[in-house]
């Protein structure tokens, strides 16, 4: 962040139906093969376009493997793109689950898993959102597989999506309510985590759609990073972000993916003029409020 004064997140969420002009599929190809290399060409595209102002790119894992076999070479190819650009890479397939299965899901993400054959490398991802409905055990193995990879988990709290107030708002007979509790456990957990700058590898995902509920949150999660989704097409505003910020500039990762992507639309000029002068003017707005505390 400091290097590039920055805390811009990338969002990649590829549509084969929706990406930037390029040139026709060859004839010869199937259609998904077609489909993965046009995917291919329009993400590496977008990083040369928005990479210089942001600091990570989030792949929505589901756009990759929705392509099917050829998914996962590209998501492959994406990751090593946005690596080369001097990005960190936030894997975003908010995976839950417990034990072997757990287990599995973080060796995925983060490397790791051992076999008779030898080691298996994963996606090598920096961060990864987890599902933590499932409690404290179904979070443990990617706790422990980030730990061992030198990365970091982001845990759903208070998403960004409309359902969000159908559970996550929902009062618990203790007292608070679901993403509160969730909030405490993000603190709990991150405490063995805590590294220099006093930001704990644990963080939260905590939608930038519903800003009045940063303050709370910052209160209950002082020392997690904030994945903030929801800017541009989703309605969230980077001005009203300043609570994700309270420790410092690494308390806030502002996530923008279709107001990037599809900047051209709204403002006109080339994909890839408008995606550079949108993430610019992200980064800028969110380096300034930072700075304000």
């Amino acid at each position: 962040m400091a290097e590039r004064q920055s805390q811009i997140v990338l969002g990649i969420d590829p549509d084969p139906a929706d990406l930037w002009p390029q040139q026709p599929p060859h004839r010869q190809q199937a259609p998904a093969d077609a489909a993965a290399a046009a995917v291919l060409a329009h993400c590496r595209a977008l990083i040369d376009a928005a990479g210089p102002a942001c600091v990570a790119v989030k792949p929505q894992l589901a756009r990759f493997e929705a392509l099917g076999e050829p998914g996962r070479a590209v998501l492959g190819a994406v990751v090593a793109h946005a690596r080369a650009a001097g990005l960190l890479v936030i894997a975003d397939g908010k995976r839950g689950d417990i034990d072997v299965t757990a287990g599995a899901y973080a060796a995925s993400l983060f490397g790791g898993m051992e076999s008779p054959f030898g080691h298996i490398d994963g996606l090598g991802a920096d961060m990864a959102t987890v599902n933590p409905l499932m409690g404290r055990d179904a979070i443990a193995p990617f706790l422990q597989a980030a730990r061992a990879a030198g990365a970091g988990v982001l845990l759903l709290v208070r998403t960004s999506n409309p359902g969000a107030a159908d559970i996550e708002d929902l009062a618990l007979a203790g007292g608070g309510t679901v993403w509160e509790r969730t909030a405490a456990l993000v603190d709990e957990l991150g405490a063995a985590g805590v590294g220099d700058e006093g930001i704990s590898d644990v963080g939260a995902v905590v939608g930038a759609t519903a800003p009045w509920h940063l303050d709370r949150a910052r209160e209950l999660m002082p020392r997690a990073t904030f994945l903030l989704p929801g800017i541009g097409a989703q309605g969230g505003r980077v001005e009203e972000l300043q609570a994700a910020f309270a420790p410092g500039r690494a308390g806030g990762l502002v996530s923008a993916s279709r107001s990037i992507a599809r900047a051209h639309l709204a403002n006109g000029g080339s994909p890839a003029d408008a995606a550079r002068l949108e993430s610019e003017r992200l980064r800028r707005a969110a380096w300034e409020l930072s700075a304000v505390r």
